[in-house]
């Protein structure tokens, strides 16, 4: 009888509430009504906006900053499925990879500007007259800024899953979908983790383009961080720009704190090795939650409903099925697919070109292009020294654990610093002492990308498994050997990720590096970004449409002949398995 007392008593005893439950509420009741609060001010009419202008004042900064927090958040849930969804059909459907990557390189290449020109009215249309549907556009131009390198990143992921796991997948007799969450999503998941923090810093990257929503003649300037240094730009007040950089870099601590760095400690267990990790990388916000009792006896429901949900045996189509390569491909339905591939190419190319011949001439396609390979050239030599810095810089931080949790808020909030915010300092140079703006408004472009480098490199580094470091350690690999035998091979693939990444948002950024403005003094650099602005600027929709065409072209071309194939022999040659 006493066995059958104590039972009750040890189970009442586990969902008691302690001192860390009532922490943890606290915590999550903030967090809630912060959103209610947020979310309360999109379902105003658009004529509020008008009615409270956004101001310059400080203590508006708090309610701007959950504004644009919110967005972004919103952002990267939106980006986080897609990823789900894109890189999984890319990875396991050979003939939907055959469409699916070179549109992903071709959307990455798109920048900002193109699709609010192209998306705004839709959005708007949806809620006319409401300040939601500008929300939504804001929300989806800051999507299209961090989607891209996480889908690149899983893709990568997926398709270097050592084939030893592939082997014991099959030999569980896993089904595709039990496969997708057992062994595809956990290995992808570190590299997915920091390309999803670099993601949420690039969102901050683009958030002065994206608050501002231009529809015709009117101009729409939503609440937030994004607009407040747009207005402070503007009107020259260097205050204000200090005042938006300290309430970033707070933004930025807090959700890294409260957010990311649990993330990072919770998948920590997905790493591939097979001796355990020497060091494990710590949050005290997952350690408190660990230490709650009735808030985790809340979320057992939860985690019993997702272990139903990824052990349901369906079975995916044929053609998404991991391909065990018993016979040779259709080669009849293959020259179909691929035929129908070129009609759709051709067809969009020639109704572009009817659209661009009816105002343009041939002289202004030469004169494009020319400015694309000026801007071409920027980006190698940009990708080129980024590489040489930071993938050294990324190797010591990925293998040093406790390093990597004290670098990445202020990695993060580099990431995020906005190429606008740097605008007083390289305008007031160049025009002080007449230096060539083609040269030194270039590092502008890099200056929001290059971390895409870094973050997949530290991912790379951080994922490298403990056996392989001391089977290096015991052969005595040091120095040039150890960096060419070992570290590099095994960060190989996503170096690649983060240079395909950081050299298509160089062409994005180059939209806002190539036209730099102080107050009344505009400098422009010679190059397709500042074409691209020109026209947007002055409505000139064909010459918007041929700019993004040839920029599109170019990186999708660029990512063809150098990227793909350096991926492939990343895939063939240097695969962990």
């Amino acid at each position: 009888m006493a066995i059958q007392h104590t039972r009750p008593a040890a189970l009442g005893q586990a969902l008691r509430p302690n001192i860390w439950d009532l922490v943890a509420l606290i915590l999550v009741i903030g967090a809630l009504v912060l959103i209610v609060y947020g979310g309360e001010q999109t379902a105003g009419p658009l004529s509020a906006l008008d009615v409270a202008p956004v101001s310059l004042d400080p203590t508006n900064l708090p309610f701007y900053a959950l504004r644009t927090t919110m967005r972004m958040l919103l952002a990267i849930v939106c980006s986080i499925i897609f990823t789900f969804i894109y890189a999984a059909l890319a990875a396991k459907s050979r003939r939907a990879e055959m469409v699916l990557i070179p549109l992903l390189d071709i959307l990455q290449s798109v920048p900002i500007l193109g699709f609010l020109t192209f998306t705004v009215v839709f959005f708007m249309n949806l809620f006319p007259g409401r300040v939601f549907g500008a929300e939504l556009a804001c929300v989806f131009a800051i999507f299209t800024s961090q989607a891209w390198n996480m889908t690149f990143s899983m893709y990568q992921s997926m398709r270097n899953v050592p084939k030893d796991l592939e082997e014991a997948s099959q030999s569980f007799h896993l089904s595709g979908w039990q496969r997708f969450w057992r062994l595809d999503v956990p290995f992808a998941m570190p590299g997915l983790i920091w390309n999803t923090m670099m993601s949420m810093s690039g969102g901050w990257f683009f958030v002065v383009a994206s608050e501002a929503i231009t529809v015709g003649d009117t101009t729409v300037t939503l609440p937030g961080i994004g607009s407040y240094v747009a207005l402070a730009i503007k009107e020259q007040n260097l205050p204000a720009i200090g005042y938006a950089i300290l309430a970033m870099f707070l933004v930025i601590l807090a959700y890294d704190q409260l957010l990311f760095r649990p993330v990072v400690a919770w998948a920590d267990k997905f790493r591939f090795e097979q001796t355990a990790s020497a060091t494990e990388p710590s949050s005290w916000m997952l350690d408190l939650f660990r230490r709650t009792r009735a808030l985790r006896a809340l979320s057992y429901p939860f985690t019993a409903l997702n272990k139903a949900v990824s052990n349901l045996h369906i079975a995916l189509p044929k053609n998404l099925r991991v391909s065990t390569r018993r016979g040779p491909p259709s080669r009849i339905a293959d020259a179909l697919w691929l035929g129908l591939i070129v009609a759709g190419t051709a067809f969009a190319a020639w109704k572009v070109y009817e659209y661009l011949s009816a105002t343009l001439s041939v002289s202004d396609v030469f004169s494009a292009v020319g400015y694309g390979f000026i801007t071409l050239a920027r980006v190698v030599v940009l990708i080129a020294l980024a590489s040489l810095i930071w993938v050294p810089v990324g190797v010591w931080i990925g293998l040093r654990p406790k390093l990597s949790e004290r670098i990445q808020p202020l990695a993060q909030f580099l990431a995020a610093f906005p190429a606008n915010l740097a605008f007083p300092v390289f305008v007031v140079l160049i025009v002080r002492y007449g230096l060539n703006a083609n040269v030194w408004l270039s590092p502008l472009m890099i200056l929001g990308t290059q971390w895409y480098i870094l973050f997949n490199v530290i991912a790379g580094a951080s994922a490298f498994p403990s056996d392989l470091k001391e089977a290096a350690s015991s052969f005595h690999l040091k120095g040039w050997r150890w960096w060419t035998k070992v570290i590099l091979p095994g960060i190989f693939p996503y170096y690649i990720t983060g240079a395909i990444t950081a050299s298509g948002g160089s062409w994005n950024a180059s939209i806002v590096a190539e036209v730099a403005s102080w107050g009344d003094t505009h400098l422009t650099a010679t190059g397709l970004g500042a074409y691209i602005a020109t026209a947007t600027e002055a409505g000139d929709f064909p010459r918007v449409v041929l700019g993004i065409a040839i920029m599109c072209i170019l990186v999708t071309l660029f990512n063809r002949l150098l990227w793909r194939p350096l991926y492939a022999f990343g895939e063939r040659r240097l695969r962990l398995g």
